[in-house]
C-alpha cells in the first residue's frame, strides 16, 4: 500500500475537478458552426453534415455528466485527501479534458474503426480512475473519516467497473466489426439498470437498520 499523509481537506480537488468538467464540456460545441452567406441548399446541407457532431456532442455530454456526478459523490465522503487521492484524481481530469479530441474523431471519422476505439478507451480510461480513487477510498477509512456509501463501496464500484468492462472491451471488438461495436454500449443500460435496483435495496436496508438501531 502506498505511504497515505493527509495532505488537507478536498475542497480544491472539488472546485479544480468542477472547473475542468465544465470546460470539457464547453470545448465540446466549439465545432459547431455554420458558414455564412450561403444559400437555402447548401444552408440544410450543412445542417444536415452537423448530426454526427450533434450525436457525439450528446454522447459526450452525457458521459461527462455522469463521471462528474460520480467525481461529486466519491468525494462526498472525503474529509482529508493524500497524495495518491490527488494523483488519481488528476489522471481522471486529464482524461476527462482530453475527451473533446475523441468526440471530434467520432464526430467527423466515425466510420473509422479506430475512432471507436479511441473514444472507447478514453471513456475506459476515465472509469478506471475514479475505481482505483474509490478503491483507494476504501481501504483508507481514516481519509473519510469511516463514512462510506449506504449500499457499500461494492456496489457504487460494480456500477463504474460496468462501464469501464464494457468500453474496455468494445476497444478490441471496434478493431474487430468496425463502428458497429458502438451498440455494445448499450449493454450498460440492463447492466446498471439491476446495479442500480440493487443499490436501492442496499440503502433502504441500511436505513431500516439504523432507524432500529
Amino acid at each position: 500500500m502506498w505511504k497515505s499523509t493527509p495532505a488537507g481537506g478536498p475542497e480544491r480537488v472539488v472546485a479544480l475537478a468542477d472547473g475542468v468538467f465544465a470546460i470539457a464540456i464547453t470545448l465540446l460545441v466549439l465545432d459547431f458552426s455554420v458558414p455564412s452567406g450561403l444559400d437555402s441548399a447548401a444552408y440544410h446541407a450543412e445542417l444536415r453534415d452537423l448530426a454526427p457532431n450533434l450525436g457525439a456532442y450528446v454522447l459526450s455530454l452525457l458521459v461527462l455528466g455522469v463521471f462528474w456526478r460520480d467525481h461529486r459523490r466519491i468525494f462526498g465522503y472525503v474529509e482529508q485527501v493524500d497524495g495518491q487521492v490527488i494523483t488519481l484524481s488528476l489522471l481522471g481530469l486529464g482524461v476527462a479534458a482530453l475527451l473533446p479530441f475523441p468526440t471530434k474523431l467520432l464526430a467527423e471519422y466515425g466510420n473509422e474503426p479506430v475512432s471507436v476505439a479511441v473514444y472507447a478507451a478514453a471513456i475506459a480510461a476515465l472509469g478506471a480512475s475514479h475505481l482505483a480513487l474509490l478503491a483507494v477510498l476504501a481501504t483508507r477509512p481514516w481519509l473519510r473519516g469511516g463514512a462510506a456509501p449506504e449500499e457499500g463501496f461494492l456496489l457504487f464500484g460494480l456500477d463504474i467497473a460496468a462501464t469501464v468492462v464494457v468500453f474496455a472491451l468494445s476497444v478490441p471488438l471496434a478493431l474487430a466489426v468496425g463502428p458497429a461495436a458502438m451498440w455494445s454500449w448499450l449493454v450498460l443500460v440492463p447492466v446498471q439498470g439491476l446495479l442500480g435496483r440493487s443499490a436501492t435495496r442496499a440503502r433502504r436496508a441500511a436505513l431500516t437498520r439504523r432507524a432500529r438501531g
